[in-house]
């Protein structure tokens, strides 16, 4: 991570990788790496033809951009709705959602929490394998 005042310019080599039998995530921005607690910002990749549960977060709004590929989308126990390159997303505190990858390959997102702290959750989940940033 290269400092510039109290700037941060992160990496995904700068940030521990969260592992997931669906995916990876690299959270760019959290107040552990650079200590922003107005949001936090990862990149997320899905596999093919996996995605994450069904969840909320009470505490935080989350936005998902969609840098590349497409996906199935769930909102508010809604039918799924297919996402796409270019789309945003807005989900509400509370809301209930879900993504899966129907792609053959991976799809890759951004995520931002807001106030940051719902990521911390990840960090707490059974499944995750965590390896710690190559740059520290």
């Amino acid at each position: 991570m290269k400092r510039i005042g109290s700037c941060a310019i992160t990496t995904p080599d700068d940030v521990d990788t969260l592992q997931f039998d669906w995916g990876i995530i690299h959270m760019l921005s959290e107040e552990r790496v650079t200590g922003a607690t107005s949001f936090s910002f990862g990149r997320v990749l899905l596999q093919p033809g996996q995605g994450h549960v069904r969840h909320n977060h009470p505490l935080a709004d989350e936005i998902i951009y969609v840098v590349s590929g497409e996906a199935d989308q769930m909102l508010d126990d809604q039918p799924p709705v297919r996402i796409k390159s270019g789309d945003c997303i807005w989900i509400p505190k509370g809301v209930f959602h879900s993504t899966i990858n129907r792609a053959e390959q991976p799809i890759e997102l951004i995520v931002v929490y807001a106030p940051a702290g719902s990521e911390q959750a990840l960090r707490q989940d059974p499944a995750v394998k965590i390896t710690p940033a190559k740059n520290k």
